[in-house]
């Protein structure tokens, strides 16, 4: 009995530092997505446990959280907390791990609920994060990592251009040679385009010519219920864009859905231009030199984002199958009843989530969040890839009480036309929010999603 005794107020004790580590957790994220801190700074409850001096040398290069050497610690000990308080599949209470998963993942959402109270209208533009932002953008040198950091929690839509071309890498950060080495670049695309797109069909191979008769017929498709996007000349853009990536990287080619990935850019590139609503725009209204400016930046920031996930787009997509793979443990992990009802009806991941790793939501949210949810994608770096699979368990799990109701056939209907077209700022910061939570809680635990 009192063996008992000792093994449940060993479970009750870690299922309070399990739930004091989320509520600390979700406290901190609350802060950072109403811009009052960075994600480098989120701290997690600690345990009780010397700090493992071995896992500090083992940052992580990219730029999406620099978090320091007691931030690392911190993340380790509160890994080890979960592990205990979650991975517990051989406890006599069989229901324990499914009990803790559900109570954490309510709490996550009740938490993050409470984020909608701040418009994202208003953190990314109130005074003190534009001050923020010019003072990093004001220096002769960028720091890259600090504006990583700023960057993620949204940035202010008119410094968006400049911003976003620095994250890619495709602007230096040193600004004495920022204005040469665009030009050279937009240059280098103009020979490109004159090169490869604007020669006769007779010069092009069998396979460039389906190619390019590919590209013409899924620019019409490309973001459909935006109007702007159905303009002639914007297709004619895009094809330019699509057809030259596509010869300059043969190991892929063109690839369908690749053409959503131009879309953000090309928005954004073109609101340094004009002005008001996208739909009130015309591109009659730009100068051909600098709609070739446009054109050329949205070519290299679309090359730059995908030498980051390049067997994404390679034969048999190996790239976007790893992730959804990780999609599936994740989710198993977070919500163990969704995935077993899922799995019971017989409903795969890739049947759905396949089109969101291939088109990174575009297609699933309102287009004007995209580019909201791109500051975070781009600011997560060379990390994007792993990112991306939080980000999606926490879009699906939005609607786990729903899915739990459904049959298959329903459970397809619901994730191929999901209900986000009245959704806000304000719901795209939720599913963020608990993304960061529980990529905070495994990303540094790879054992939580192993088979």
């Amino acid at each position: 009995m009192s063996n008992n005794n000792g093994h449940g107020d060993e479970d009750q004790r870690n299922e309070e530092i399990l739930d004091s580590g989320f509520n600390q957790t979700l406290k901190n994220v609350q802060g950072l997505l109403k811009g009052r801190s960075i994600p480098g700074k989120v701290l997690l409850t600690r345990r009780p446990d010397p700090l493992d001096d071995s896992g500090l040398q083992e940052q992580s290069p990219s730029y999406q959280r620099s978090f320091s050497q007691n931030d690392a610690g911190t993340s380790d000990a509160m890994d080890k907390t979960v592990e205990g308080g979650v991975r517990n599949t051989n406890n006599s209470d069989g229901n324990t791990t499914v009990n803790k998963s559900r109570s954490s993942f309510s709490k996550t959402e009740n938490a993050a609920n409470e984020v909608q109270n701040s418009p994202m209208g208003t953190r990314a533009t109130d005074s003190a994060r534009v001050t923020k932002f010019s003072r990093e953008l004001s220096g002769q040198t960028v720091m890259l990592e600090r504006l990583h950091e700023l960057s993620w929690s949204g940035v202010p839509p008119y410094m968006r251009p400049n911003v976003w071309r620095l994250l890619l890498g495709y602007a230096p950060s040193n600004s004495d040679r920022r204005e040469g080495a665009l030009r050279r670049k937009r240059v280098e695309y103009l020979d490109c385009v004159a090169q490869f797109y604007d020669i006769p069909d007779t010069e092009r191979s069998a396979d460039e010519i389906s190619m390019l008769r590919q590209i013409a017929v899924d620019c019409p498709r490309t973001v459909p219920d935006v109007a702007f996007f159905q303009q002639a000349q914007v297709q004619k853009s895009l094809a330019r864009i699509l057809y030259s990536w596509a010869i300059r990287h043969p190991a892929s080619g063109y690839v369908q859905g690749i053409n959503d990935l131009v879309t953000p850019f090309l928005v954004v590139f073109l609101s340094e231009y004009l002005e008001g609503s996208i739909d009130s725009w015309s591109l009659s209204a730009i100068p051909s030199e600098k709609m070739s400016d446009i054109e050329a930046d949205c070519y290299w920031c679309l090359s730059k984002l995908l030498d980051g996930m390049q067997d994404h787009y390679t034969f048999a997509q190996p790239g976007i199958q790893r992730l959804v793979f990780k999609l599936k443990e994740l989710v198993r992990r977070i919500d163990e009843p969704v995935s077993r009802h899922m799995e019971d009806q017989g409903l795969e991941y890739l049947q759905f989530a396949f089109r969101w790793f291939n088109c990174l939501l575009i297609r699933e949210i309102p287009f004007h969040l995209v580019t909201r949810l791109w500051d975070t994608y781009l600011a997560e770096g060379d990390a994007l890839p792993d990112f991306l699979v939080y980000i999606f368990a926490s879009f699906l799990l939005t609607w786990s009480d729903e899915l739990l109701k459904l049959d298959f056939q329903e459970m397809v209907m619901l994730l191929q036309h999901l209900p986000t077209q009245n959704w806000t700022y304000q719901e795209l910061e939720t599913v963020l929010s608990r993304a960061y939570v529980w990529h905070s809680m495994f990303n540094r635990s790879p054992s939580h999603l192993a088979s």
